[in-house]
């Protein structure tokens, strides 16, 4: 039976939630969002009671505090985060950093540097695995305590994050003070609006954090127009709902085994429920969210290959980036936009979509124009779903994005790739690229040509040690190289015998890595020696 505990049975209660587990940590991971790779996460405490099921943390944190247990609860959450990433060390799983919250309470009553760092040796987790997050609240009456405690973590080599920045009183002046290694920018404080004056605040604020040399999390992004913009304004690094909620520790364990996310709310997703006549009120949610919420956006009526835009949002001519109005465009016959091959894709990705009552995406070269643009070609991804019909007539809503610069980067690169395939005939080295998190090594052509190896090999290097091209007597060292990159080394290099006739090679790495310094991949190569 689900039901929230009173404040008598959460203080008889808490001694066994503690002993039994029933408090532990859920994780909030957080992202780049301009690569989609999970650059760290926040451990939020949760409390399951075995009888009454989820206790809502806004319900017995304040009974906690007031009763001075909260202190008990959050040195919980400190061992969940050490014995969890403890257990992935062993198990040789990449691990991001992993912060956890600070109370006011800890640091005013208690020896809480000194206990955090005893949780961390007990299970011998380094010191690069644990973030501290503070808030600017708890510091107000406390400056001087709050610097000493600061200091102490630094002393000791941890991190020490400002949490929900911007919700206080005294912001700047608290920032001025405490030397704190990242800010935590909550959108809740502008009630998640970036346009106007809120967006000119929080530009202001990641300005002002640059100048700091002090990195960003946002916190709270919701929906992808969020994160776009604070992409837009140099700050990548993104929490929310947006791509993860907080999930259990399994959940979190999965989520990190990927070395690519995509946000998990699609703005398609919103037309599933719209009902197609709404679309005619210009007071109707539907109306809403098709003008200001889903990006690029059109409806039009299809009859046998008859296309006929009905509506477009603005940033509808904007992805296309066109200065052209919704008018002209609306008014204009739109087979003239597509070349001949795209416009078969099209109307065949629009029959499917009819087929199937399902989303269908098409990518479709264009030429665009304008009188002040002139003439342009480019690549337009779209998303088609059928919302209504009449008879033979059907109304389709449409997302798109621009992918022209994506497909034209693409185009660079396979030349690039073809110019060095030509050029890599005439040398005898061979390359590899391996990524880090996900153990996954791509092999250069001549090793696939020469080696017999695959495009992809996973838990790499095992499968090619087991093939015999590493000699079992090196076997063991090029192991440890591997364990080397993920801590972190910059570069690795050794002359080795490879193969069965054990050709002595020069063997190399060179370690990447992302903003935030956690390796992301190495590129390998070997030179025989002459």
């Amino acid at each position: 039976m689900q039901r929230q505990l009173t404040t008598q049975e959460l203080l008889d209660r808490f001694d066994e939630a503690i002993s039994n587990g029933y408090i532990f940590a859920y994780y909030q991971p957080q992202f780049n969002h301009a690569t989609g790779s999970m650059t760290g996460a926040e451990a939020l405490m949760r409390w399951i009671d075995p009888e009454y099921g989820m206790q809502y943390p806004s319900d017995f944190i304040p009974v906690l505090e007031e009763h001075d247990l909260l202190y008990k609860a959050d040195i919980q959450m400190v061992e969940s985060a050490c014995r969890f990433i403890r257990n992935c060390i062993d198990d040789d799983i990449s691990v991001v950093p992993i912060s956890f919250n600070m109370s006011r309470n800890d640091i005013f009553k208690h020896s809480y540097v000194d206990d955090v760092e005893k949780v961390r040796q007990k299970y011998n987790v380094p010191v690069k695995y644990l973030r501290v997050e503070i808030t600017e609240t708890s510091a107000i009456g406390g400056m001087e305590l709050m610097v000493s405690v600061i200091d102490k973590f630094h002393k000791l080599g941890y991190i020490v994050e400002m949490d929900d920045f911007g919700s206080g009183y005294s912001s700047l002046n608290i920032l001025k003070d405490l030397d704190v290694d990242i800010i935590k920018l909550d959108l809740n404080f502008l009630n998640g609006n970036v346009s106007g004056r809120g967006g000119i605040i929080i530009r202001s604020v990641v300005q002002m954090a640059k100048w700091l040399r002090t990195p960003i999390i946002v916190e709270g992004v919701e929906t992808l127009e969020q994160a776009d913009f604070m992409k837009s304004i140099g700050c990548y690094y993104i929490q929310g709902y947006l791509y993860s909620k907080p999930v259990p520790e399994d959940e979190f364990l999965e989520k990190m085994s990927i070395a690519y996310h995509e946000p998990t709310k699609s703005p398609s997703e919103l037309i599933k429920t719209f009902k197609a006549d709404n679309f005619w009120d210009p007071n109707s949610l539907e109306t809403l969210i098709f003008n200001n919420f889903v990006g690029g956006a059109a409806v039009f009526s299809y009859n046998k290959e008859k296309l006929e835009f009905i509506r477009v949002n603005r940033k509808y001519i904007e992805e296309i980036g066109m200065n052209i109005s919704e008018r002209d465009f609306i008014e204009s016959n739109p087979w003239k936009y597509f070349e001949t091959d795209s416009k078969k894709v099209f109307v065949d990705t629009i029959e499917k979509a009819i087929s199937s009552a399902e989303e269908e995406v098409c990518e479709s070269w264009m030429l665009l124009n304008s009188k002040c643009c002139g003439t342009d070609q480019m690549c337009i991804r779209y998303h088609l779903r059928v919302i209504g019909n009449a008879g033979d007539e059907y109304l389709i809503y449409a997302i798109i994005s621009n992918i022209t610069a994506e497909k034209k980067s693409f185009q660079d690169v396979f030349e690039s790739e073809r110019k060095f395939r030509y050029a890599s005939e005439h040398t005898k080295s061979y390359a590899w690229e391996y990524t880090i998190a996900t153990k996954e090594m791509r092999p250069c052509f001549r090793c696939m040509r020469d080696l017999g190896l695959p495009p992809l090999i996973k838990n790499y290097p095992e499968p090619v040690i087991e093939s015999g091209l590493f000699q079992p007597d090196y076997a063991d060292m090029y192991r440890e190289w591997h364990r080397q990159l993920a801590a972190g080394i910059g570069s690795l290099e050794a002359v080795m015998p490879l193969t069965a006739a054990r050709i002595h090679f020069k063997v190399k790495y060179t370690t990447e890595f992302d903003e935030n310094g956690v390796p992301v991949r190495a590129y390998g190569s070997a030179t025989p020696i002459e």
